[in-house]
This record gives structure tokens, C-alpha cells and sequence, in this order.
């Protein structure tokens, strides 16, 4: 018999087509995913993988290709996720709050070579003339005539293929794509997926990009599959849960909990675009057990919608947010009956290697991040290379199976952040306290040096969203003649709550440090974000030293 009559290989359990796989064969008819309004099976989601890998085999798609995936959240966005990884390409998922100048870096840095595009989003955010305004001519002047890409600036980008546009146009659309699908069959697929190998690449995403150009982390089949795993396992997922999820598709926030639902038949529920009133109208009907929101921002937005009263938790035995001490503490008061699962993670550890376990001591839930999953360890690291002791705080260093395989094509950044013995060094501050539950404490360099003395932003943080008028803060140094450096509060306020700068002042006087106290306070309605991180650099660059506030003279005046 030759390869091509010989009966595929089943998909090695360690790479994401064979979690697919093994999901069908267990929990086949169960829900599996609602998105875009619609429903599947994970029977339905496997043949849709496989149909979509058919069609991506008919393009030319081969094994490590690099496929972009610039598109809203949707449901054919999961689709397409799962067929790459069935065929053993590699799906290099783009921020779809990217603009022309993110873009004009980061898809020939990734070296793209078929770029899906999602028409679903023209309502807000058009990709045509964004696409073409990062590289001229592409829209029409740099298409050959079979459809293909012929632009200097991205010799290796083969394929635009547009996904739910109805607008005509130049490049291939999801009518051409799918008739590819007849050269090749579901056995091709299959064997494709029996090849794919646990330390293949199978996903790259731009990391960060909060304070620089963001770098490219490249992560194995493997660590995708054992984090899921622990992921479903800490949650103590069954296909009996329903794990609502907000979050962006493009991030390991959405990425990992997918992974969790596959190995434990949980049924994923996204949304295309947060708004609070499509959410609350979801919770309200669906009822879900799990809340995998993950920000404050998301969580504030419902507890402060008019409609929160009439959702029945009854239900939700899990509410997954991160955030401040004294924050979750108001938070689980909003969600009596769930556990509060707290967590911690980067990318470059496969999205999160350390959750809350449910059965924790209420007061770690609030203050550490957990334990980290097994085949994971951490250590931490002072300023001269030493391990610290347990209590004593420096930067968070990671070795284990989720630790990702590298930047791409960018070597020494690779060796800047994983050490010869596989050390991950975050750039993380934090400590390990009892029992091994890892606290994160902010960014290390999120420090600010107030008349010399260190001050970690996320202290300040946690402080003023204490102030129950306070729905969200974020604190930056800024400089000063007298300090050197004083802190600027950024706060948004709950909702119907009218707060000046002398109030936010009036609540740190005599609770902290007079030199902790924000010398500037600025109020704003949104934040300038990244996938799921406030970009402070942003809040920085917008910052006029005008309104500064002297806590004595204002006490003196009161």
C-alpha cells in the first residue's frame, strides 16, 4: 500500500486536531460552540475543521505555511483556527485592533504567506483601506491576474482571502475558497493531521506591544495541549459546563479556555464584540457556569448594567477575574455564589500556567494567583541573578511545558528571555508565599521612584479602587522638580458617580504615604488598550503637567 491508500494515523492526543478529534469521539452530539448566533456539536465543529482544511489543502496551504488570520471574533474565525492546526500550519493570529502602521510591521515580520481577512467587521473597522494604506497597491494595482500577491514590501504573502465580505472586490473571496475544497478530500485532512507532530508550531501571536514593537511568540502544539488540559482540570470543567467568554480571539484569553473546553467537552460561548447590553441579554438566557471575562473593565460593565438584577446565577459556579485585592473582594460581594478564580500569565507561558484552585482559602483567592499547574515551576529571581526566599519579592522566572518555543526570527530575544538552563524570565515582580501560590505584583519596570523610594504601581492601583465611586485605576510616574518622580492617577468612575481630583486626594490623606499620593489626577471614559493591557506608554504621551495637586496645602484648606 502506498501513503496515498493507506489508512491515515489518528492525530497524536498532544496536538490541537487530536483534541478535536478525541472531543467528537466523546462527546459528539454536545454542544460544543455558540458564536455569531450560531451553534455546533463538537461532531459539527470536527467536520467543519476538516471541510475548511480541505479548502485551505486546495489553496496550497502546506505544513509551517503561515496563515493570517486579521478578522473579528466570529464563529468561522474558531473554524478556521481549528482547520490550520488539523493541516499542520501555522496560524499567526493578528490583533483586529491593529492599524496600518501595526501592520505594515508585523505581517512581513511574520512572514505571512495567506492572509484571511473578516468583512464581518466594515461596521467598524474597515481592513481594505487600512490594508492598503500599509501597502499601497494592494487592494488592485499589486493583484496578478489568478488572484495572487505581487508586492515588494511582502514577498512572501502569497493570498488575500476575504471571510464574510459581500463587497466585490480583487482579492480571492469565501465562494472561490470554498470551491477548493473539491481537490481535496477528508482523508487528506486526516492524514495531514496524523503528521502533525506535539512539538510542531502551531500558533504564533504578537506579544504585548504596551511599551514597543511587539515580538512574535511561537507556541507548540504540546504546551497548547497540556495547558488546556490543566486549565479544564483546575476549573474541574465537564461537558456539563457552558464557560462564557468575551475576549478577544486573537489573545491566549480566549485561545487556552477553547483548549480547556476541548478536553473536557465544555461548551465555549463567545461574542463577536463586548457590549454590556448583547452580554447581559446572553447571561440572562444561557445562564452559563462559568464567567471567564478575565478584566475589570468587562465585569464593571455588568455589574453596573441596569439589567444585572434580573440574571440568575444560580448556576455560575465560577467568576474568572483578575485585578486588585480590594477589586475582587467587591466583585465576589457582585457574584455571592462563584468561586473567584484569580490567575496569572503571559503569552510567552502559553496564556495562563497558574490559576486559583476552587477550594482555596478565600483570602488567597483575593491575594495570590495560585498554584502553578503540574509541569510547571517558578523561582524568584533578585537583581544580582540569587533565588530569593519564600515572602521576599523580584522577578518572576518560569521552566516548564508551557513555556513558549521562542520569538520568531528574532534569536536574541529568544536568549534574552529564556536563560541555558530554560528559565523564562518574565520582567514580572512578584513573590511566592504560602503553600506555593505565586503573587504578581505589576511589571517590573511599572516601578515608580518617588523621591527615591520605590513605589509599584499596582499598590497605588489597588488602593484607589477602594474608593467605591472608583471603577478602574491606572498610575503612571510622571516627573517632578521637588520628587524627581510623582504619581498620576488615570481614574474611570462608576457609573452616575461625579468625583473631582481633591476627592481621589481627600481619600489617600492619611491612609498611605504622603508621598504616594497622586500629584495629578486625570478622569477618562476609556482606555487605550491592547489585546487585554491598558497601554500606559499612551497614557504617558498624553500627559500635560498642568492641575497639580499639593496634598498639604489641600488639607490645609479643608
Amino acid at each position: 500500500m502506498n501513503d496515498e491508500t493507506m489508512p491515515p494515523a489518528a492525530p497524536d492526543n498532544l496536538t490541537v486536531g487530536g483534541t478535536l478529534v478525541c472531543a467528537a469521539e466523546r462527546f459528539g452530539e454536545r454542544r460544543a460552540l455558540i458564536y455569531s448566533g450560531r451553534q455546533a456539536s463538537w461532531d459539527d465543529l470536527l467536520a467543519l475543521a476538516v471541510e475548511r482544511g480541505r479548502a485551505l489543502i486546495g489553496l496550497g496551504v502546506g505544513k509551517d505555511d503561515h496563515v493570517g488570520v486579521l478578522m473579528p471574533n466570529c464563529f468561522e474565525y474558531v473554524v478556521l483556527y481549528l482547520a490550520t492546526q488539523m493541516i499542520g500550519a501555522r496560524a499567526v493570529l493578528l490583533n483586529a485592533r491593529y492599524r496600518s502602521d501595526d501592520l505594515r510591521y508585523v505581517i512581513p515580520k511574520a512572514r505571512v504567506r495567506f492572509l484571511f481577512v473578516g468583512g464581518q467587521a466594515t461596521s467598524f473597522c474597515d481592513y481594505r483601506p487600512m490594508l492598503e494604506e500599509a501597502f499601497p497597491g494592494i487592494l488592485e494595482d499589486r493583484v496578478s491576474n489568478d488572484g495572487r500577491i505581487e508586492h515588494a514590501d511582502l514577498p512572501d504573502l502569497e493570498r488575500v482571502i476575504e471571510i464574510g465580505e459581500e463587497r466585490p472586490g480583487h482579492w480571492m473571496d469565501e465562494a472561490a475558497l470554498n470551491d477548493l475544497a473539491a481537490q481535496a478530500s477528508d482523508l487528506d485532512v486526516m492524514r495531514r493531521a496524523g503528521q502533525v507532530l506535539p512539538d510542531d508550531i502551531g500558533l504564533m501571536i504578537f506579544s504585548s506591544g504596551t511599551t514597543s514593537r511587539p515580538k512574535a511568540c511561537m507556541l507548540a502544539h504540546r504546551s497548547l495541549c497540556l495547558t488546556g488540559a490543566s486549565m479544564g482540570k483546575r476549573f474541574a470543567l465537564t461537558e456539563n459546563d457552558l464557560v462564557w467568554d468575551p475576549l478577544p480571539l486573537f489573545h491566549m484569553s480566549t485561545i487556552l479556555p477553547l483548549a480547556g473546553c476541548r478536553a473536557t467537552g465544555a461548551c465555549f460561548m463567545g461574542m463577536d464584540h463586548f457590549d454590556a447590553d448583547t452580554a447581559m441579554d446572553m447571561l440572562i438566557r444561557e445562564r452559563p457556569t462559568v464567567h471567564y471575562a478575565g478584566f475589570p473593565t468587562i465585569i464593571g460593565a455588568l455589574v453596573g448594567h441596569p439589567r444585572f438584577a434580573e440574571y440568575d446565577q444560580s448556576r455560575l459556579r465560577i467568576n474568572h477575574v483578575v485585578g486588585a485585592p480590594d477589586l475582587l473582594r467587591r466583585f465576589a460581594q457582585d457574584f455571592p455564589g462563584a468561586v473567584p478564580v484569580n490567575s496569572y500569565g503571559l503569552t510567552e507561558a502559553t496564556g495562563v500556567p497558574c490559576y486559583s484552585e476552587l477550594d482555596d482559602d478565600r483570602e488567597y483567592l483575593f491575594t495570590t494567583s495560585g498554584r502553578l499547574f503540574d509541569g510547571m515551576e517558578a523561582r524568584i529571581e533578585g537583581p544580582d541573578g540569587e533565588t530569593l526566599p519564600t515572602g521576599q519579592p523580584g522577578e518572576i522566572c518560569l521552566r516548564g511545558n508551557a513555556v513558549f518555543a521562542g520569538y520568531y526570527d528574532d534569536d536574541a530575544a529568544t536568549k534574552e528571555a529564556v536563560d541555558e538552563d530554560g528559565w523564562l524570565h518574565t520582567g514580572d515582580l512578584g513573590q511566592i508565599v504560602e503553600g506555593g501560590r505565586l503573587v504578581y505584583e505589576g511589571r517590573l519596570k511599572d516601578m515608580l521612584k518617588i523621591g527615591g523610594e520605590n513605589v509599584a504601581a499596582v499598590e497605588l492601583e489597588s488602593f484607589l479602587m477602594t474608593h467605591p465611586g472608583v471603577r478602574m485605576a491606572q498610575v503612571v510616574g510622571v516627573p517632578d522638580d521637588r520628587l524627581m518622580e510623582v504619581a498620576c492617577a488615570y481614574i474611570e468612575c462608576m457609573p452616575g458617580a461625579e468625583l473631582s481630583a481633591e476627592d481621589i486626594v481627600g481619600h489617600c490623606d492619611g491612609a498611605i504615604a504622603s508621598y504616594k499620593i497622586p500629584r495629578y489626577v486625570r478622569f477618562v471614559d476609556e482606555w487605550p488598550m491592547s489585546a487585554t493591557k491598558v497601554q500606559k506608554f499612551k497614557l504617558l504621551r498624553q500627559f500635560e503637567p498642568h492641575s497639580k495637586i499639593e496634598p498639604r496645602r489641600q488639607k490645609a484648606a479643608r
